[in-house]
C-alpha cells in the first residue's frame, strides 16, 4: 500500500534538543501531538499544542514516572497494520487512534554510570523500560508507522514530511534499522555494567557489539583489501574516532592503527612528551620539560626510521614545535594532538615540503585512558581482556642484584619501564636521558631483540638503561647488554633461569629491577 499519511505522532525524550522546532514543524505539517510528563511540559511551555497521553488512555501516570506509555491504546495504535482488516476492526471497537510516528529516544544510563561514584539505584532509574517498547514497536510496524529516536533525523524527516505529508518506505526501512541498533546498543551498555556489579563475574555471559559505520576507508592495510572505520557508542575518552582532522587527505588503515599506538603511548605521562611511530611500534618516543625539547629527543631516537611517520604528542602542538617539524629532515605522515594553535596549523601546512598532506588531528584534552576492554578476533569468534593500561604498582619492584640503582638509574628504569608496553613482542628497549635511543620490536628470539635495539642505539647504548617487557630465558642477553654498556635492567623476572640472570648482572655490576609483571604486547 501506499505510505499513509501521519495524523498523529506520540513524542517522548530524553535528550529534549530541537525537539520544539521538530514538533512545531509536524504541528504546521497538521500533524497531532501526543505526549507524556516532561516532553509534555516542555512542548507545552514553547506553545506546541499537545495532548497528554493521560489523559487519552484515561489511565495516570504512576510509580515515579515508571508507568506512562504502557497501554494497549498506545501499543495497538502503533502496532496497527492499515492495510488489516481484523486489526482496523479492532481499534475501532476499542476507539483507539493509530499513531503514525513515533519520536523517543532513551534515559541517559550510559551518561549516568559514566559519572564518578553513581549508586546503584541511581543506574537502576536510569533503565528506560517504556521507551524502549515503543521504538520496538514502532520499528516493527514500519511498513506504516515512521520511528525517530535521534535528534540527528530531525531535519530529514521533517523535509519528507512538510513536502508528501508522509516519509518514504525507504526512510522508514532506514529508520527501522536504525532504532534496532539503537536499542540493541542500549541493552548492551546496561549488560556490561550489571555484569561488572555481579560478585564473582568480570565479563557477560553473552555479549553484544553494536558498532555505526563513520566512515568507508580508499582500502585497507593493503591496495586490494577494503576497509571501513566503525565508531562505538560508549568511549568518552580523547580518541582518533571523534578527532577533528584540521588538514590532509583522507586516514588510511594503517593511518588510524598507528596514531592510535602514539596517543595511547603520549597519554600515560604527565610531562610533556612525544611518540614517534612506525608500524605500531615506537621508534623515537621522549619526556622533557618542554614540548619542543620531547620532540626533539623524541625525533634523535631513530630518525632514519621516523621517515613516513606518524607523531602523537600530549600538549596543544605551538609554533615552536611547528618551527622544528617543519625544519626537519623528516617526512611526518599524521599528527595528533589534543589542539594545535592558529600559528602552528599555518606553520605545518604552508612551510615542510609535505604541507599539504599532512593529517593533522585535534581530539581535546587528554586524561589517563580509563580502564577498557580489548577485543581481538577469531575466525569463529573473539577474545577479551582487560587493556594493559594500568600503572604498574612500583611498591612491588624488588632490586634483585648486589648492585643497587642510583636515584638516576631508577628514574631512567621507570621510563624505559612505561615505554616497553607499548612495544610489540619480544619487546627490548634501550632508553637515556628519558628518551628511547634503540628499540628491538616483534623478535622471537629476545637475545635477538637485545641485538637489534643495541645496533639502533649505536654508541648511544653505553650508559643506557634496558627495558623487557617478559622474563630473560636465559643469561645470554644480559652478555650482550653488558658488552653494549647497558648500566641498568628492568624487567618482570619469573623464569626458571632467574637466578643465572641475576648472577650475570652482578658479575658485569648491573643493578636490576624486577617488576613482577609482564607486558607482552601481540
Amino acid at each position: 500500500m501506499d505510505s499513509p499519511k501521519i495524523r498523529r505522532a506520540l513524542i517522548s525524550v530524553s535528550n529534549k534538543l530541537g525537539i520544539v522546532d521538530f514538533a512545531q514543524g509536524l504541528v504546521k505539517a497538521g500533524i497531532e501531538i501526543y505526549s507524556t510528563g516532561g516532553t509534555r511540559r516542555h512542548l507545552e511551555q514553547a506553545g506546541v499544542p499537545v495532548i497528554d497521553v493521560a489523559e487519552y488512555t484515561q489511565f495516570p501516570e504512576m510509580m515515579d514516572g515508571r508507568v506512562k506509555t504502557l497501554h494497549p491504546k498506545i501499543f495497538a495504535g502503533i502496532l496497527c497494520r492499515h492495510n488489516n482488516e481484523s486489526d482496523l476492526a479492532s481499534i475501532k471497537e476499542h476507539a483507539i487512534e493509530t499513531f503514525e510516528m513515533i519520536v523517543v529516544n532513551l534515559y541517559p544510563f550510559a551518561a549516568t554510570i559514566a559519572r564518578p561514584n553513581v549508586l546503584l539505584h541511581e543506574a537502576i532509574e536510569q533503565i528506560d523500560i517504556g521507551g524502549p517498547s515503543l521504538i520496538r514497536a514502532a520499528a516493527k510496524n514500519s511498513d506504516f508507522v515512521t520511528i525517530v529516536c535521534s535528534p540527528e533525523q530531525y531535519s530529514s524527516v521533517l523535509d519528507e514530511v512538510e513536502a508528501e505529508g508522509t516519509t518514504t518506505t525507504g526512510t522508514r526501512r532506514n529508520l527501522m534499522a536504525q532504532a534496532f541498533q539503537h536499542t540493541a546498543n542500549y541493552d548492551k551498555t546496561i549488560s556490561e555494567y550489571f555484569s561488572g556489579q555481579t560478585e564473582g563475574e568480570t565479563f557477560p555471559t553473552a555479549m553484544q557489539l553494536v558498532l555505526n559505520r563513520k566512515d568507508s576507508l580508499r582500502y585497507g592495510e593493503n591496495s586490494h583489501q577494503k576497509a571501513a572505520l566503525y565508531s562505538g557508542a560508549d568511549c568518552r575518552d580523547a580518541n582518533l574516532i571523534n578527532a577533528r582532522q584540521l588538514n590532509g587527505k583522507q586516514l588510511s588503515y594503517n593511518n588510524l592503527l598507528d596514531l592510535d599506538a602514539a596517543l595511547s603511548m603520549v597519554r600515560c605521562f604527565d610531562k610533556p612528551a612525544c611518540a614517534v611511530i612506525k608500524h605500531s611500534n615506537p621508534c623515537g618516543a621522549a619526556i622533557a620539560d618542554t614540548l619542543v625539547g620531547a620532540c626533539e629527543k623524541g625525533f634523535a631516537g631513530d630518525p632514519l626510521s621516523a621517515f613516513g611517520s606518524v607523531i602523537g604528542i600530549n600538549r596543544p602542538l605551538d609554533a615552536e614545535v611547528a618551527e622544528f617539524l617543519s625544519a626537519g629532515d623528516f617526512f611526518i605522515e599524521a599528527i595528533v594532538a589534543p589542539d594545535f594553535t592558529s600559528e602552528a596549523q599555518n606553520i605545518l601546512t604552508t612551510k615542510p615540503k609535505w604541507k599539504k598532506n599532512v593529517r593533522l588531528l585535534k581530539v581535546g584534552e587528554l586524561g589517563p585512558a580509563k580502564p577498557a576492554w580489548e577485543y581481538r578476533f577469531l575466525l569463529g569468534g573473539m577474545l577479551v581482556q582487560d587493556a594493559d593500561s594500568q600503572p604498574d604498582d612500583e611498591t612491588q619492584w624488588k632490586v634483585a642484584t648486589k648492585t643497587q640503582p642510583s636515584e638516576a638509574v631508577m628514574n631512567e628504569l621507570k621510563f624505559g619501564w612505561a615505554m616497553v608496553r607499548f612495544i610489540k613482542s619480544n619487546a627490548i628497549c634501550l632508553s637515556k636521558n628519558q628518551a628511547l635511543v634503540g628499540v628491538g620490536a616483534g623478535q622471537m628470539s629476545r637475545v635477538d631483540s637485545v641485538e637489534i635495539s643495541i645496533k639502533k642505539a649505536a654508541a648511544r647504548a653505553s650508559g643506557s638503561v634496558l627495558a623487557s617487557d617478559a622474563f630473560f630465558p636465559f643469561a645470554d642477553s644480559i652478555e650482550v647488554a653488558a658488552e653494549a654498556g647497558v648500566s641498568g635492567i628492568i624487567q618482570p623476572g619469573g623464569s626458571v633461569r632467574d637466578q643465572e640472570v641475576i648472577e650475570a648482572c652482578d658479575k658485569y655490576g648491573i643493578p636490576m629491577v624486577l617488576t613482577g609483571t609482564r607486558h607482552f604486547r601481540h
